[in-house]
Order: C-alpha cells, then sequence, then structure tokens
C-alpha cells in the first residue's frame, strides 16, 4: 500500500507544477498587450493571402477585414502596397475579394503572399512619403532623446501627435497633408519603445500609463520653440498618453484640445481582447489580468480615473467606432454622453482599431477641421 505521506507529496508537486504552468500562461499571454511590437500587426487583425493581381486590383482572402470599407495599407514581409474599397463589379468567388489596388510603395505582392490590413498609407517619412518639408529633430525625455518628425507650419498652435499599440509614428503621416494645409505645425514623436528611441527598463508597454511622459516631454519641446497652444492627437494608448498628459503635465495650461482615436479608456478591457485574440482560454484571462498588473504596476482602479468626467478640462474629439475589437466603444460612448459640453463623438462603424480615418477619410478630416477651427 502506497504511503499516505509519500501521496500527499506527490499530490502537492502536482498542485504546485500547475500552478506554476498557470502563471506562466497568464504572462505569456500577457504578453500580447505587453509586448506588442511597434510596426506589427496586432493579433486582432488577421493576416490574409495575395491570390492575384491584375491592373489596379487584387485578390485577397474573403473575410470581414478584407471587406471593410476604405482605404489600407496592405503589409507584408519586405513589401507595402495601398488597397482602395471592394471593386464590386469584378468577379469575386466565395473565398476570394476584388480590391482596388492604389499603388504598391515598396517590394512586390505574388501570390501565396501573407499580408495584412495596416492603417498606415505610408512608409518612410514626410519628405519622402508625402513630399512636405520635415525636420528630424530629438526631444530630451525622461529615458533619453525622443526621435520625431517636425511639419512645420505658420500657426503657433501645434499639432503632437502620438501612436498607439502596433503603430509607429509613420500613422501620423496619414493627416500630415491636411494639417499643413491648415498651416499647423505638426510633431510627430517617436516614444520609448519605439524604433530608434530608448527601451523602457523592463522592455514592457505600459498603456500608456508610463508613457505619457514621453509625449508631456514633446510639450516642452514645442512651447519651447515657440508653440503657444498644443493639440493632442493620440491613436489607441496614445489617446492614453493624451489623456494623462492633459491631467499631469505641469504645462497642461497650454493645451487647447484633445483628438482621441479609438481610445484604450481600460487597459483591462484592452489586455483581455488582445489575450482572447491569441486563443487565451477563458479562465486563463483573469490571470493575464494579474500578471499584467504585477509586472508593470497597472490596477483596475485605473478605469474610473481615466473615465472620469470631471477630469476633462479642455475640448475633446473622439473618433471611435463599435467594430473596435481592442478598445470597446462603449467606454467612449459613455464618456462623451456623461461630458456633452467638451466631448464630441464620431461614430465610425465597420472600422478596426486605431483606422477610423481609413474607413472614410474626406468625413474623417471633415470633422477635425471644424474641431480645429476655433482652437487654432
Amino acid at each position: 500500500m502506497r504511503p499516505v505521506k509519500a501521496t500527499a507529496l506527490t499530490t502537492a508537486a502536482i498542485a504546485a507544477g500547475m500552478a506554476m504552468a498557470s502563471v506562466a500562461a497568464g504572462r505569456l499571454a500577457s504578453d500580447a498587450a505587453l509586448k506588442a511590437p511597434a510596426g506589427r500587426p496586432l493579433p486582432t487583425e488577421p493576416r490574409l493571402t495575395v491570390h492575384g493581381t491584375a491592373a489596379g486590383q487584387i485578390t485577397l482572402t474573403r473575410d470581414l477585414a478584407s471587406l471593410r470599407p476604405g482605404t489600407y495599407g496592405l503589409a507584408g514581409d519586405g513589401s507595402h502596397a495601398v488597397v482602395g474599397p471592394v471593386v464590386e463589379s469584378a468577379r469575386h468567388t466565395a473565398d476570394t475579394v476584388v480590391r482596388r489596388l492604389e499603388r504598391v510603395t515598396h517590394g512586390t505582392l505574388s501570390s501565396g503572399d501573407a499580408v495584412w490590413l495596416t492603417p498606415n498609407l505610408y512608409v518612410g517619412d514626410p519628405s519622402a512619403a508625402l513630399g512636405l518639408d520635415h525636420a528630424d529633430v530629438e526631444v530630451p525625455g525622461e529615458l533619453g532623446y525622443l526621435p520625431a518628425w517636425f511639419v512645420p507650419g505658420a500657426r503657433d498652435t501645434w499639432m503632437i501627435a502620438v501612436h498607439g499599440l502596433g503603430a509607429t509614428r509613420e500613422q501620423a503621416m496619414n493627416l500630415m497633408p491636411a494639417l499643413h494645409a491648415r498651416r499647423m505645425p505638426v510633431l510627430a514623436l517617436a516614444y520609448r519603445g519605439d524604433p530608434g528611441a530608448p527601451r523602457p527598463r523592463d522592455g514592457l508597454n505600459h498603456l500608456g500609463e508610463t508613457e505619457w511622459r514621453d509625449l508631456d516631454a514633446a510639450i516642452r519641446h514645442a512651447v519651447r520653440n515657440g508653440a503657444r497652444r498644443v493639440v493632442l492627437l493620440g491613436w489607441s494608448t496614445g489617446a492614453t498618453m493624451a489623456l494623462r498628459a492633459a491631467e499631469h503635465s505641469a504645462l497642461r495650461e497650454h493645451i487647447s484640445g484633445l483628438v482621441l482615436d479609438s481610445p484604450v479608456l481600460s487597459w483591462e478591457a484592452t489586455l483581455r481582447a488582445l489575450a482572447r485574440a491569441r486563443h487565451t482560454p477563458p479562465p486563463l484571462l483573469p490571470l493575464a489580468v494579474r500578471a499584467a498588473q504585477g509586472r508593470t504596476g497597472l490596477y483596475a482602479d485605473r478605469v474610473p480615473e481615466i473615465t472620469d468626467p470631471g477630469r476633462l478640462t479642455v475640448p475633446t474629439l473622439i473618433f471611435h467606432g463599435p467594430d473596435d475589437r481592442v478598445a470597446p466603444w462603449e467606454f467612449s460612448r459613455r464618456l462623451a454622453h456623461r461630458r456633452p459640453d467638451l466631448v464630441a463623438l464620431h461614430t465610425v462603424p465597420q472600422a478596426p482599431h486605431a483606422a477610423m480615418w481609413n474607413a472614410g477619410p474626406e468625413e474623417y478630416q471633415e470633422r477635425l477641421r471644424r474641431f480645429l477651427t476655433p482652437l487654432v
């Protein structure tokens, strides 16, 4: 007969092993948000396959993503193109979708290539991609110098743009022509963890909760260089950074407005969404949240804090939609409902996270123009 003591030890060892495995699984699941690499697709963005190209057309795997309205970048390993709307007159099979192929920026697109849709229509820098004069500047930040692009303008109200999860400062180039036409100087910032910027000490993305201090450094740079006022434009966790800066920056009196695209207003909801997209079993999602808390110091009490309408003091324009699988639209809707005096919400259907402009560029830019007119 097996000794009771030996059986108890075995059971304890198995339990300890299972606990360690669960902790490791939770930590791995939290990586979906905390280690999201800049310029790479989030796990919510499906990989598509190129099935063929023709004059001005490209055939892609049929998916909800490939059926989205609007204009997007199409990125692959070593290639980038721009695709327009679905070509309704083309022959579509049950498994494919034909979209307009606007241009191939670099590389080639061949049948069988794996690609994904991205908000970025432009790659490179503002001079090469848009023909806009710009300066490469270095902003002194908390962890070191932060690279940024500065596109000059005649006004003394600057737009400071910060990207979010899975993106780079190239995303700001979508709006630079419209802002340049309004003579607004634009500063597009690369912050901690971005290519060419200092790495955070723990190597993790804190979903805007520490990164906002780099945006604060950009505000200081703008004011030192002639800006009387700044408008903060943030996508995703860049919007979180903008909200934090508007509340905590020592120079917040210079902030005249906020433009938030797909704002992450609940880090916990976003982390769960990205972990689910990595096929994390539902029972492990709480472990992913706890792992993120332990690794970054993020806590759930930050959710009501960042969405507290009493903390907003400047006009705010939010672009967001119910099809965002990363940052729940409901938080934006609730904030706009509670502060109609300061917050305008433009709802964009059928647009993925941080791609509200792509679904309808003309309407987006017109809404932005109306918002900025009294601020500049």
